[in-house]
């Protein structure tokens, strides 16, 4: 409870009032005491009953000093729910809480405001410096990602995700061709509106067209890719655009520039047909011809053979060749090389290379080089022997229907087309069949393989432009079930069917044969000569030859009347003895290439010619002995 000496400045207060009241009513006082009055006594009254006052008013409202206790206690509870940080930035000492203080302790006030506001700096310095401390982390930790995510992606393999950057400027594409065609575009227009020009009598904007159609030719040249294109190709490009505006701001006629463009297209169509033909004929071409290493190679051989004393001429083992418990293979070429593939490839594969004969017809330009390769390189144990079917007298123009038909007037002038025009067009259709291997009794020699081996019981006949990669005698162990033919069927496609290869528009044909029967393959063929001979082969062959005199029934060629002889005569073998299309089917799966026991280059692209497809190629160079005196002199290379 308050004292009466805590009121004492209250009472005094009360009684200077009463003084001042007496003092007016007795009198006037003398001006020193009012001045001193002022100026010194009132001053100290008022900070006397300021600070009783305030110290009365604490201890009133606060008599036991409960509200200091009360802050102290939530100040803890405060700080077992806040994290760490915010205690440390909210935390006050216990010299900053309230307590209960008694007059006596008012003297301290001024000193502990002075201790706060220094505790205050403190903390706000602590307060930025961490903050820099975690904006500084902040900033190491990603540079940090930044760099983890630079080493990663220089680790990516961009050829196996199969994508890239087009802003990286090691991944520009240098055969980029965009310039080149907007130049060709910019001609095109040019040369429209350069017509349109010149219609509408516009002098000078069809000499200024005539003009940078000229410098964008002379830029372009023969460029298939922008890295080629001359250096003035860009300023060429936009003198070409400002005439090209110029020329659409003064002449744009839609109807007439459709008219014109529509008259290039057509143009072009022809163009395009001309370009096939031609494309056609060269391939054709290309297929007939013999490289020069070969001719080399084969001239060489030639040579050679005919300096060998006659002595030196024969080949070991002769008495194998009619020895019917062997295997023997037929191989009719002209080819020297190729031959040598063929023989080398299957003997190689062979289990039993001894028990092998390989009979070899080549003509009479080539009997001479066959004869001295095979002397120089013999194929092992295997016997080999090689004829000329210019010998054989049997076979003449009064027995063979191809003979006799090659020497007609009406065959040759086929051939060799005397009374014909000379253009691409004329006949281009019959192109592929005006080839030389047609007019040689090689190709056809197949229809008389018992006149050529009496006695043999079976014979495997190989193409010149296969490669053999198994041993193939298991195929003297397949029942033909009483048939002539062993072959791999190739009706997987519709253009393999007889309606492809025979005119069913023909009555003979249409009675005899179904248009959907299934074609076979020449290249790797079984033959069981005994039925051969039972079932006339030959004689039936000659039928179908004799009535195609004007080729009526087919063609030219081998495969359509072997189809007509051996119909329902052949016996379907298992597709991996005989992979075909390797001459023009850039498609084949790889396996079915490494499972097959032959693999055959029929089609143009035959592997001696450069327009063998490079991928199929090794199959064929494998078997050759590039380091050989007479190849390597001849310059035959991979």
């Amino acid at each position: 409870m308050p004292t009466p000496k805590q009121r004492l400045p209250y009472s005094t207060a009360g009684a200077g009032g009463g003084g001042r009241r007496a003092a007016s009513g007795s009198g006037v006082l003398p001006p020193v005491v009012v001045l001193v009055f002022l100026f010194v006594v009132a001053p100290s009254l008022f900070f006397v009953v300021r600070n009783g006052g305030r110290g009365h008013v604490h201890v009133a409202s606060d008599p036991k000093g409960r509200n200091g206790d009360q802050e102290a206690v939530t100040m803890k509870n405060l700080k077992s729910i806040l994290p760490k940080e915010a205690n440390d930035e909210n935390s006050v000492p216990e010299h900053d809480l309230p307590t209960n203080k008694s007059p006596k302790d008012s003297d301290e006030h001024q000193v502990d405001t002075a201790a706060k506001i220094a505790r205050r700096k403190l903390r706000e310095k602590r307060r930025e410096k961490r903050a820099m401390e975690l904006v500084r982390k902040d900033d190491e930790a990603r540079v940090k990602l930044e760099n983890a995510a630079i080493e990663r992606s220089k680790a990516v393999d961009s050829a196996v995700l199969g994508k890239y950057s087009i802003w990286r400027k090691e991944n520009e594409n240098e055969n980029s061709d965009s310039t080149v065609r907007l130049m060709r575009d910019q001609l095109i227009m040019a040369r429209v509106y350069s017509a349109l020009a010149k219609s509408k009598n516009k002098s000078g904007l069809f000499q200024e067209l005539q003009t940078r159609i000229k410098e964008s030719q002379r830029a372009v040249g023969e460029a298939a890719a922008d890295a080629d294109l001359h250096h003035s190709a860009p300023e060429k490009v936009r003198a070409m655009g400002q005439v090209l505006s110029k020329a659409r701001g003064e002449l744009y006629d839609c109807r007439a520039i459709t008219q014109r463009l529509r008259a290039m297209l057509q143009s072009a169509d022809e163009q395009v047909r001309s370009l096939k033909k031609q494309s056609t004929f060269l391939s054709q071409l290309a297929a007939k011809t013999i490289p020069n290493s070969i001719h080399c190679l084969s001239m060489r051989l030639t040579i050679d053979y005919y300096l060998l004393p006659l002595e030196q001429r024969k080949f070991p083992r002769s008495e194998n060749l009619e020895n019917p418990s062997l295997y023997h293979y037929a191989l009719f070429s002209d080819n020297v090389l190729a031959a040598s593939v063929v023989v080398n490839s299957t003997i190689m594969n062979a289990k039993e290379p001894e028990k092998h004969v390989f009979h070899l017809v080549t003509d009479k330009l080539n009997f001479g080089a066959m004869n001295m390769w095979f002397l120089l390189n013999p194929p092992g144990k295997a016997t080999i022997h090689v004829e000329n079917v210019d010998e054989f007298k049997w076979l003449n123009s009064s027995y063979c229907p191809v003979l006799r038909q090659l020497e007609s007037a009406a065959m040759k002038e086929y051939y060799f087309k005397a009374d014909r025009p000379t253009t691409l067009s004329a006949g281009s259709s019959n192109l592929k069949y005006r080839n030389p291997k047609y007019l040689s009794m090689l190709n056809h020699l197949r229809f008389y393989l018992p006149e050529v081996y009496p006695k043999l019981d079976k014979i495997l006949f190989l193409d010149d432009d296969i490669v053999v990669q198994k041993d193939l005698t298991g195929l003297w162990d397949v029942d033909l079930n009483g048939k002539v033919n062993g072959a791999v069927e190739t009706c997987g496609e519709s253009f393999h069917r007889f309606d492809k290869y025979l005119n069913f528009s023909n009555p003979h044909i249409a009675r005899n044969f179904d248009p959907n029967a299934c074609g076979w393959a020449y290249g790797m063929n079984i033959f069981d000569l005994k039925e051969w001979k039972k079932k006339d082969i030959t004689g039936i062959y000659h039928k179908w030859q004799n009535m195609n005199e004007d080729r009526v029934l087919w063609k030219l060629g081998t495969l359509p009347p072997g189809l007509l002889t051996f119909y329902k005569l052949t016996h379907p073998l298992d597709k991996s003895w005989h992979v075909l299309g390797l001459g023009y089917n850039p498609s084949i799966d790889r396996s079915e290439i490494d499972g097959a026991a032959v693999v055959h280059y029929n089609g143009n692209m035959k592997p001696w010619l450069e327009l063998a497809m490079t991928k199929y190629r090794p199959y064929w160079t494998k078997y050759i002995k590039y380091d050989h005196p007479y190849i390597r002199g001849c310059n035959l290379s991979e």
